[in-house]
């Protein structure tokens, strides 16, 4: 499904997290980690907050991406995480996550999304919803 090509996100967050984003078909967008020991909890596995993370960087990029009123050759807008609802599902072990995130509806000003994480088997461990606002991003 991944089409291969890799994007860079301009935040120093992220880059210390250490996500990787990748175009995905079909609307959805796809973020990659590889799961170091410095991002476990004290029980061994992944800190929710790794995975809450992951999702709302890919449902914030598919918002991004399904932009209804984004106007060619111009600056665009931005998102802006609104609500994020999280349930978790399974502990994520060390080694590679990918969380995937798509659009169910957007309005002029609103994008509500979904999201998820699974481990390098595909089993799911982790869903949200979430809901972005859409900014005009400011002038360089």
């Amino acid at each position: 499904m991944a089409s291969g090509t890799k994007y860079t996100l301009n935040s120093p967050f992220i880059k210390l997290v250490g996500l990787e984003l990748r175009e995905l078909e079909d609307g959805e967008t796809c973020v990659e980690l590889e799961l170091r020991p410095e991002l476990l909890n004290i029980f061994g596995v992944a800190h929710g907050g790794v995975s809450m993370t992951m999702m709302d960087v890919a449902m914030g990029q598919a918002a991004h991406r399904a932009d209804p009123h984004a106007i060619p050759g111009e600056k665009g807008r931005s998102v802006m995480t609104v609500e994020m609802k999280t349930s978790f599902l399974k502990p994520a072990l060390l080694g590679k996550l990918t969380a995937h995130g798509r659009v169910i509806q957007a309005t002029h000003s609103l994008a509500f999304t979904e999201g998820w994480v699974c481990d390098t088997e595909g089993a799911r461990l982790a869903h949200a919803t979430g809901t972005f606002k859409y900014m005009r991003k400011k002038d360089a």
